[in-house]
């Protein structure tokens, strides 16, 4: 991560392109003379003005619907008013991304119950699998719902806006605290979507668990993640989204912005902060401040993607 510091918001800046987790109700990415940066926390209302036109969809990550323990005992009931954010947003999305763990334990009727909530959107939904996706023996819910069409373990490409999406499956036989793995079968289909694309052409990458190594020593990484950035480094804007960890946050390395969102079920500890990752009970008050959902902006001729986190109160 590398910057020149101008003027009196350059130490700012350089903040910026640290990796670096906010609290809060909102953050904006845009660009400013080819410089990536944030305007700040800011409340949804701000951030519903502030973004400029052009095409925006949304990531929801980590419903875990099913889970009724003290961190939340209605996980499907935040995942209600998640939704409900979504559809008092003033300009309805061009579509969802749901970034996996949308049951807790792979069960029928929780898939059910997460299409009956999600479907209340009206929007088309991309999915791609949560190690709590594929609990199920034959790991058959999810594909069957989710997985036609695709390749491999679920990996598919399409195409909307001018803006390349790739979704990625870094959660097959996951080990408990291990790192996620995409496999030479699916980096080879990845290097195959990208060949003959411009490179110009602005790559969103999306997958559970994050390409970039937050914190190894609780799993929370890809160990050839690498190998996968490492394909797209030649295109002018790159965007990684990935949901797992429960909470916000974002660094920019060059080309590529990396941002995990927040859970619509129950947050996590921030890295190293306890003994072991998982559900954290907080204070009653203080839980939906901590759950949410996020925007993303595409606009023509932009090189960074403007993104806003908002939570389900603050």
């Amino acid at each position: 991560m590398s910057g020149h510091d101008h003027g009196e918001n350059g130490v700012n800046r350089r903040k910026v392109l640290e990796c670096m987790t906010w609290a809060g109700t909102g953050v904006l990415w845009t660009v400013t003379g080819g410089v990536p940066r944030s305007l700040g926390i800011i409340d949804s209302a701000q951030a519903a003005t502030a973004v400029t036109p052009g095409m925006t969809f949304l990531q929801i990550s980590d419903s875990h619907v099913g889970f009724d323990k003290p961190a939340n005992p209605n996980a499907l009931g935040t995942l209600e008013e998640a939704v409900g954010k979504i559809n008092a947003m003033p300009t309805k999305p061009a579509f969802m991304i749901h970034t996996g763990d949308i049951t807790h334990l792979s069960k029928a009727a929780e898939f059910d119950n997460a299409d009956r909530i999600i479907s209340q959107s009206k929007l088309d939904v991309h999915y791609v699998p949560g190690e709590h996706d594929f609990l199920d023996e034959e790991v058959k819910f999810y594909r069957e719902r989710y997985g036609r069409g695709s390749k491999g373990q679920g990996w598919y490409s399409f195409d909307a806006g001018g803006v390349h999406f790739i979704g990625l499956v870094n959660v097959v036989d996951l080990k408990a605290g291990g790192l996620g793995n995409l496999g030479a079968e699916q980096l080879a289909w990845l290097e195959d979507d990208l060949r003959g694309k411009s490179k110009s052409t602005p790559i969103v990458l999306f997958a559970h668990i994050p390409l970039w190594t937050v914190y190894p020593e609780w799993g929370w990484g890809t160990e050839d993640g690498g190998r996968a950035l490492e394909q797209v480094k030649g295109f002018g804007s790159v965007t990684v989204l990935n949901g797992h960890i429960h909470q916000v946050m974002q660094k920019v390395e060059g080309n590529v912005t990396f941002h995990t969102a927040r859970s619509t079920a129950f947050p996590q500890p921030a890295p190293g902060a306890a003994s072991s990752p998982g559900p954290m009970k907080v204070e009653d008050a203080k839980l939906r401040s901590m759950l949410g959902v996020a925007s993303i902006n595409f606009k023509q001729n932009e090189q960074r993607l403007a993104i806003i986190d908002t939570p389900l109160q603050g």
